[in-house]
């Protein structure tokens, strides 16, 4: 099973347009961060999308996927979701469309915004078959579990993947840790977690919490990702235990 971190940066990127790299080192190519998106892999090489990011063409093309076999939305923020037409070649040369999902405010949300994707439009077939989470268990051979996150005023979706006996985490946009997130992700192999910046924020995780989630449910590698211009990669490595990586555009990690 692998990981793919697709981007990791925040919703503006990183540079923020204007060239403003803020506190990071322009010259570390790691501090170069397009919005957030994760691939999961199994060995078999079935293939699982976490977020349709607003980068997700040149992520896709950068590190060479032209395949997938289902995607999942964590929420409808724009920089998790607006990326969504990029789906389109993966539709390609299929037999049908791409297995989707998401909780059912999600799901409402992306039909009302991108009907055309989930029922085809003008003779162009349906890109996605998009679905709730509450039935699934199993996808093209991952197991998965989801729970919902506080993300201030609305909920996000974390996700647990399991495939050749290792699992993989995902919690993105959250602002409050949870019972239930620290059961999902109890001894969980990989946990990618989000972590703004250093200071408190009203609807993401800080760095003290993502570190503290890892801590409480037992992460064996801890993953930081959705960070902002403030968390310059080679200084943020310093700060962290062994076990707690900063996340990269393009980083592959097998659990």
């Amino acid at each position: 099973m692998k990981l793919v971190v697709l981007g990791c940066g925040t919703s503006t990127g990183v540079p923020r347009i204007g060239n403003d790299w803020g506190e990071c080192d322009p010259k570390e190519p790691k501090n170069r961060r397009s919005r957030v998106s994760i691939l999961v892999e199994s060995k078999a090489g079935q293939r699982l999308l976490v977020d349709t990011s607003t980068d997700l063409r040149n992520q896709l093309l950068a590190n060479g996927i032209e395949r997938i076999d289902g995607v999942f939305w964590t929420h409808d923020h724009a920089d998790h979701c607006h990326g969504i037409d990029d789906l389109r070649p993966l539709r390609f040369g299929r037999a049908g469309s791409i297995p989707g999902f998401a909780s059912k405010e999600t799901c409402r949300r992306l039909r009302n915004r991108f009907d055309y994707v989930f029922a085809g439009q003008y003779g162009y077939p349906t890109i996605v078959e998009l679905n709730s989470l509450e039935n699934l268990r199993i996808l093209s051979g991952f197991s998965v579990e989801s729970v919902e996150m506080p993300h201030g005023p609305i909920m996000t979706t974390a996700y647990r993947f399991e495939a050749d006996n290792k699992s993989i985490g995902y919690a993105t946009d959250f602002s409050e840790i949870t019972d239930d997130m620290v059961d999902l992700f109890e001894d969980i192999d990989v946990l990618v977690t989000d972590c703004l910046r250093r200071e408190p924020h009203p609807t993401h995780a800080h760095l003290g919490m993502a570190l503290e989630l890892g801590e409480r449910c037992g992460a064996r590698k801890l993953v930081l990702s959705h960070l902002d211009k403030s968390m310059d990669y080679a200084t943020l490595s310093e700060e962290t235990p062994d076990n707690v990586l900063v996340g990269y555009d393009g980083m592959e990690l097998e659990p």
